[in-house]
């Protein structure tokens, strides 16, 4: 779960821009993108920290827990990349529109 938060907003295929705030006034989407965002990093680190303390011995870490926190962080960065990929898909067919 080294993955970084960094990756979902790089430049998609060719040259697409990464995920950029909309220039519309209104910003509700990006609120809650930037939440979900949060979301995803506070679980790759929960599950982090539950791997070292299985790691160190700390009392009451458990092998349980650690692969419980690794898989809520799985999911949830392949929610956000799968995400990412539609946005960039929607932009993809936008810009591909004839006007």
């Amino acid at each position: 779960m080294t993955q970084s938060i960094a990756a979902i907003r790089a430049p998609g295929p060719e040259g697409a821009p990464g995920l950029q705030p909309a220039r519309t006034g209104g910003d509700g989407f990006l609120k809650t993108l930037n939440h979900a965002l949060e979301q995803v990093s506070s679980a790759q680190q929960a599950s982090g920290a539950q791997d070292q303390a299985l790691i160190t011995g700390a009392p009451g870490a458990s092998l349980e827990k650690a692969v419980v926190a690794d898989a809520k962080a799985k999911i949830d960065w392949n929610a956000a990349v799968a995400v990412r990929n539609e946005v960039v898909n929607a932009y993809n067919t936008i810009m591909n529109m004839p006007v």
